[in-house]
């Protein structure tokens, strides 16, 4: 098993684990049986991450977030505090459904603000930024801003986090990074120079 990670005195770490090399698993946080995290990732403070889920590279889990089974983040995924992911559509407690559990892949370079709710089975394109508080209850496009309960589409986002505006022709130039976007049939598009 790779040591080549930190983890708090405090955290419990199950059997069956993968963890990269360059992880830290901080207080009170609990990585359970057979999950998978990539390099350089960060796991805050009373995080729970359940059976077989996998995190890429470089996803950083800020405090008190829950991450089912059911849930794969690919690379430099941000998960804000306290937000959570779910993963049976219909939750009874007499009612066991597990075995049944609904998967959400989240994209690379997602973001989901603090507080935020991911409904299972709603997959989260790339780069896209999802807002605090917001509850996602369907697909999200790739590089697309949604906001509120239930999450709605007001925007786009960069891959570095800025707001885009399009002009006529439909493009759009991040003004942090100067990297420019296409807006297409409803979908954005990073332009490789």
């Amino acid at each position: 098993m790779n040591t080549d990670y930190f983890a708090h005195e405090t955290a419990v770490i199950d059997e069956g684990c993968k963890i990269g090399t360059g992880t830290k698993i901080w207080h009170f946080s609990h990585i359970m049986s057979n999950c998978e995290l990539g390099e350089k990732c960060n796991i805050g403070q009373n995080v729970v991450v359940s059976p077989d889920v996998i995190l890429g590279r470089n996803v950083k889990v800020q405090n008190n977030v829950s991450i089912y089974t059911g849930v794969i983040c690919e690379d430099d995924v941000f998960l804000g505090p306290s937000m959570v992911f779910t993963n049976v559509v219909n939750p009874r407690s007499a009612v066991n459904r597990r075995g049944t559990y609904v998967k959400t892949l989240v994209k690379k370079g997602v973001s989901i603000g603090a507080n935020a709710t991911i409904v299972c089975g709603h997959d989260i394109g790339e780069f896209a930024f999802i807002g605090a508080g917001a509850v996602v209850t369907k697909e999200v496009p790739a590089y697309a801003l949604v906001l509120g309960n239930p999450a709605r589409q007001v925007g786009w986002m960069s891959e570095y986090g800025h707001r885009l505006h399009f002009d006529a022709e439909g493009m759009a130039v991040c003004p942090e990074s100067k990297e420019k976007y296409q807006l297409e049939n409803k979908q954005v598009y990073k332009i490789n120079a």
